[in-house]
């Protein structure tokens, strides 16, 4: 919005306003009046919480420093969700399509969770909103990501030009700078379904390769069916194991902050032409606005440990947990850079499989002997640590140094390729 009005007055010469154009001071802007609202308002809410009861309702899982919990304010997803929205709309470009589907998603799975958390709290219904509900919450948003990213004209990348023996098409030029000569690749931009693959050198994966051998009558819808299941699939696996992984004070907060910032870092060096080319990556043209939302969101989540952190004076609720997997899964698909989810965002993915290993297990081995057998003394996995005896601030701990090492593993795949 500032920047909209900046581009209004321009004219005006109104001294120091130009520095709204830099979207370094934007996104510096966003995690700064982020993490005021989180920190400042969020005591506010947090007794507005208290004085609606709206609660925890815990069930006694034979954790220690569980019950302990019971009537904690929950559904503090809500100043998360302010915290990303309105910084956001403040200093982030408008008129750029990313912004808007992350806005989105941002509100679209955000009041899935509020739905949820409301059932449990106000109907007293532990169950919450029906699964299918949520599944088709999810499937519906896939639908309008992948729609849009498909379809939408400003939706492209910039690749490298094949000459008709598929080599490179490369020109000698006089770098500005040293005022040598070097060679660069000849690009275009394009409507693309490719996506990067972490480690491999001038290489992409193309949706469209899996559909190659239909007719070409055939190829365009195959191939948008393909990218809308895989769409689909990728934001309720990550929404869903984000919400299985907020279980501990802190937890979810810290190792979404983690994941976030690599994003960012990935979004920026995609959407800046200079740094892609040196990295040899794929250039993506007005990516780089995203550096904005992703501030408010690490503001938002760091924010949120100020009050989440043990021991926790709200929870986040599913108002917040659906709202920030969901963020991570469609920000790495706009990036394109969904294939290294597994990678920046491995405490999910051990947290989800660690559950559906543990039930697998439990009902085949029901099947064959007669009774359930674990691999884990409870599930998620960091209930099974928690049994084991440790304090809930060391394994959270830990998760956020695993989630580290992974996002370090995540930015070095730009140049161990």
């Amino acid at each position: 919005m500032l920047y909209h009005i900046y581009k209004l007055i321009e004219h005006w010469d109104v001294p120091g306003l130009g520095i709204m154009q830099y979207i370094s001071f934007r996104a510096a802007a966003a995690v700064l009046v982020s993490l005021l609202i989180t920190v400042v308002f969020g005591k506010k809410i947090i007794r507005f919480l208290q004085r609606k009861q709206i609660g925890e309702e815990v069930r006694d899982l034979g954790l220690a420093g569980q019950m302990e919990k019971k009537g904690t304010p929950t559904m503090g997803g809500l100043i998360i969700l302010a915290s990303i929205l309105i910084p956001t709309l403040l200093f982030a470009r408008l008129d750029n399509i990313y912004i808007w589907l992350m806005i989105i998603t941002t509100v679209w799975l955000g009041t899935i969770g509020f739905i949820d958390d409301y059932i449990k709290v106000f109907k007293k219904d532990k169950e919450g909103l029906a699964g299918k509900f949520k599944i088709l919450g999810q499937v519906s948003l896939g639908l309008i990501v992948g729609a849009t990213l498909f379809f939408h004209s400003d939706v492209i990348v910039r690749e490298k030009v094949k000459d008709a023996n598929g080599k490179f098409i490369t020109e000698v030029v006089v770098d500005n700078f040293t005022g040598q000569q070097v060679v660069h690749y000849t690009t275009e931009d394009v409507k693309s379904t490719r996506t990067t693959i972490p480690f491999v050198k001038n290489q992409e994966l193309d949706y469209r390769f899996f559909v190659k051998f239909l007719p070409d009558s055939w190829e365009d819808v195959a191939v948008w069916i393909l990218y809308i299941v895989v769409i689909i699939f990728i934001i309720t696996a990550v929404s869903n194991a984000t919400n299985l992984t907020d279980g501990l004070d802190g937890l979810a907060a810290g190792t979404t902050a983690i994941s976030g910032l690599t994003l960012g870092i990935l979004a920026y060096v995609s959407g800046h032409v200079l740094l892609a080319d040196y990295l040899n990556i794929m250039y993506i043209p007005n990516i780089g606005e995203l550096s904005v939302f992703v501030a408010a969101f690490i503001g938002a989540t760091v924010g949120f440990l100020w009050y989440n952190a043990y021991p926790a004076q709200v929870f986040m609720g599913d108002t917040g947990s659906l709202a920030l997997g969901g963020i991570l899964a469609v920000f790495a698909i706009i990036i394109r850079k969904e294939i290294m989810l597994p990678i920046f965002c491995g405490v999910f993915v051990a947290e989800n499989l660690s559950v559906i290993l543990q039930v697998s297990y439990f009902k085949h081995t029901k099947r064959k002997y007669g009774e359930g057998r674990r691999i884990f003394l409870m599930s998620p996995l960091h209930h099974h640590y928690q049994k084991k005896g440790y304090h809930e601030s060391k394994i959270v701990t830990r998760f956020w140094i695993v989630a580290i090492l992974l996002a370090v593993i995540s930015i070095v795949t730009l140049k161990v390729r």
